[in-house]
């Protein structure tokens, strides 16, 4: 039986902190993400705990009466504790060296290793469609686990948001992007 994870990144926040809640735009955008998942029939839906996460699935939930499960493991990476203004090329080089560790941060080998468990764990449940609801540097850390050409480049290039689905069979993971801008 083929399993699908359908990895959403969040709708356009008003900031980067936990508690940053959607924009007036990103509101709309998760309106219109719910109306593009509906035909999907999801059986369960399994967000981050940031605000911004909950409220880019809130929509879908209602719509389809399926709870909000909170996953830890789906929050985004910490790159450090501590401000960078250089973080952008900071970022760029965790995608080469998966062990770096900036003070304060998480290493995207740690990231990588939360996230996947999450997703290894739904493919080995009896769930047949999931949705998960994240942020773009945990899933291209994600993408990249299954899809080694996914990088720094593809992350560059996610919308807010975006769905990329992951198709298991076979013992296989497959990925694409689906959604449209």
């Amino acid at each position: 039986m083929e399993k699908k994870i359908y990895v959403i990144r969040h709708c356009q926040a008003e900031g980067q902190p936990p508690e940053s809640q959607l924009t007036a735009e990103g509101k709309k955008q998760a309106e219109e993400l719910a109306d593009f998942l509906c035909s999907i029939k999801v059986n369960r839906i399994i967000s981050s705990p940031f605000l911004r996460a909950v409220e880019t699935i809130m929509p879908l939930a209602q719509k389809e009466n399926i709870e909000i499960e909170i996953d830890e493991r789906l929050a985004e990476r910490v790159l450090s504790a501590n401000s960078m203004p250089d973080w952008l090329e900071k970022l760029k080089v965790t995608f080469s060296d998966m062990d770096l560790r900036y003070e304060g941060g998480e290493s995207s080998k740690d990231a990588t290793n939360r996230i996947v468990e999450a997703a290894s764990e739904i493919f080995a449940s009896q769930i047949q469609r999931t949705v998960i609801v994240t942020h773009g540097n945990i899933m291209s850390l994600l993408l990249n686990h299954y899809n080694k050409s996914f990088g720094f480049n593809e992350w560059q290039q996610l919308s807010n948001p975006d769905v990329f689905l992951l198709r298991f069979k076979n013992k296989e993971v497959h990925t694409e992007r689906v959604w449209r801008d």
